[in-house]
């Protein structure tokens, strides 16, 4: 299982002179590619005159960097200081995320998307020294500085005066660096409105992350990664954001989910290197399909038939014909020059994975927390199973089941380089999560291969065991709707249907989705409750409850009036009864 492949290797001629430790920094790493790759494109967004393109090269982007680094140490930012920033991904945010770490500030990045209030108490937890803000939410904090304790910067523009981009200092300045131990990073997974959980990642957890993840997967500095998914969000700030300044690659920020927008980044973008969540794909493909559909019964017999037939030459030859086969269609859903896509964030259905595959897309599934920095494990390209969230990163890491059941499902452990050093100011919360000997404890439910690939289950804490003993997963039910045109949200949950033994049966909550109303000729306002739409979904679930076990069949269908809250990640916020 272990790979010879050694993306890092190249370190070694910077070793000694531009870092000293066994990994370099986030600012040593950044100082390397800007040496190898100082001409080649690095940020770019759309927001110039008429949403025109917009790049900055690495060395254009470093003397910025160096500009607001210089500027933030003139001001008192001191090595452990913590320092917040929030808003729409872009270069910006990109240049203070650095600058930050030059001056061996800790970055507290914030989710844009949070209440002014479930801001303000994350930073009264990190109380950083400085907060850039976007421009919808400058005004509000600006005039709240004495209150926050920050002092509070722009990320636009339209605030010159406090505009990232135009500060810089009037004299040399004295900065002392960071070292690969020092905390890089606090990422805040929890507690918006009660107690923050914020995870401590250092340089060495997200900078060994960034190399070990490409022992499984091939990139270079000709990639160009879209950071489509909000920034501050692990996922994104590592695989794409990190692993890009990690190779020279370039990065094109998407600010906004419009399919428009999103359509024209990635066209004019050309991106290669697309990361996104299950919706996300499950959306796009059913775009695909729908359209495949709509051009009659003998286009999409012909279409099923050459995904059979790019399948069985790609499994058997080792030959990707897809993109040939699929071009006019790739083409017209701007994804033809897409080169890898991955998928995090929750398991895709099987169906999904395999028809982009067949399109001629190298899917990549992954898997990770905040707490791991985030990636322990992913699909290889060229050795990839479908029913697998990844290979983790033997030998470099090591992964085990704790106290497996009999069909070896138990909880995932890991340990290695990029496993976080605890939560901010939360000593108990941190031994919860850590085994006597030193395994961190996902929480999540799985089982591994001989060769190492993780099969996940679900969240220990969603586990229902019915009655009869049996353990359901309310994700692997869920997945089977995931290219549903008449579910638009699905969340599977326990109820209870005998008061008296407490038996626990299977309910899924249902959000019917647009397509239904259309279909019906009918608009959503009420209709919640039409008998029309209820046959329709119980016929959906109908199907799937044919291939599931008997203990996991769905017997309860509650219809939703309006969607359940969503994560970042695009996952539906459980709640119990």
């Amino acid at each position: 299982m272990a790979n010879n492949y050694t993306p890092w290797k190249f370190l070694d001629e910077f070793r000694g002179n531009y870092f000293k430790g066994e990994w370099p920094t986030l600012p040593e790493l950044v100082a390397i590619t800007v040496k190898r790759f100082g001409d080649r494109p690095a940020f770019t967004d759309f927001e110039g005159t008429g949403g025109s393109k917009n790049t900055l090269t690495y060395a254009q982007a470093y003397e910025i960097i160096w500009a607001v680094a210089s500027w933030l140490s003139a001001n008192g930012l001191k090595k452990g200081d913590r320092i917040a920033v929030s808003g729409k991904n872009s270069p910006e945010w990109a240049v203070l995320f650095i600058a930050g770490l030059i001056c061996g500030a800790v970055v507290c990045p914030i989710d844009y998307a949070l209440r002014e209030a479930e801001t303000e108490n994350l930073l009264n937890t990190a109380k950083p020294k400085f907060f850039f803000v976007d421009e919808e939410k400058y005004e509000y904090f600006s005039q709240k500085e004495e209150e926050i304790g920050s002092y509070v910067f722009s990320l636009s523009p339209k605030f010159a005066e406090r505009y990232v981009y135009n500060l810089a200092a009037d004299e040399e300045v004295s900065i002392e660096p960071p070292t690969e131990d020092d905390l890089a990073v606090i990422l805040f997974t929890s507690g918006t409105t009660g107690n923050p959980k914020g995870a401590m990642l250092t340089h060495k957890n997200l900078v060994s992350d960034a190399y070990i993840a490409q022992t499984r997967m091939y990139i270079d500095q000709n990639d160009v990664f879209y950071a489509l998914l909000p920034i501050h969000h692990a996922y994104t700030l590592q695989a794409v954001f990190i692993e890009s300044l990690a190779i020279g690659a370039e990065i094109v920020f998407g600010k906004s989910l419009a399919v428009s927008k999103i359509m024209k980044e990635l066209k004019e973008g050309k991106i290669t290197m697309l990361l996104g969540v299950p919706m996300l794909f499950n959306k796009l493909l059913n775009g695909i399909l729908a359209g495949v559909k709509k051009a009659g019964p003998l286009m999409n017999l012909g279409f099923h038939i050459m995904l059979a037939l790019s399948g069985f030459v790609k499994k058997i030859f080792k030959v990707n014909v897809g993109k040939v086969l699929f071009a006019p269609i790739l083409k017209k859903a701007n994804l033809h020059s897409l080169r890898i896509a991955i998928c995090g964030g929750g398991p895709l259905a099987d169906s999904v994975f395999k028809i982009y595959n067949q399109m001629g897309i190298n899917f990549v599934q992954g898997y990770g927390l905040t707490e791991t920095s985030p990636i322990i494990a992913l699909n290889p390209v060229d050795h990839f199973k479908i029913e697998s969230v990844g290979q983790y990163f033997f030998p470099y890491s090591e992964m085990k089941i704790l106290n497996p059941a009999e069909d070896g499902v138990g909880e995932v452990c890991v340990k290695g380089p990029m496993v976080f050093k605890g939560y901010y100011k939360m000593e108990e919360e941190t031994a919860k999560v850590f085994t006597e000997d030193g395994w961190f404890k996902t929480g999540d439910l799985g089982w591994l291969d001989s060769e190492g690939y993780l099969m996940l289950a679900g969240r220990a804490k969603n586990m229902i065991v019915t009655s009869g003993g049996k353990n359901v997963y309310p994700e692997e039910i869920e997945n089977r709707f995931q290219l549903s045109l008449s579910i638009g949200q699905i969340t599977v949950q326990a109820y209870v249907e005998d008061a008296k033994s407490k038996s626990e049966e299977i309910e899924a909550l249902i959000y019917p989705s647009d397509s239904v109303f259309e279909k019906l000729k009918i608009s959503r306002e009420g209709n919640e409750e039409n008998p029309e739409v209820r046959n329709l979904i119980e016929a959906e679930v109908s199907e799937v409850n044919k291939v599931l076990q008997p203990y996991e069949k769905i017997s309860k269908i509650t219809l939703l009036h309006k969607p359940l809250e969503m994560t970042t990640t695009q996952k539906v916020k459980r709640f119990k009864k």
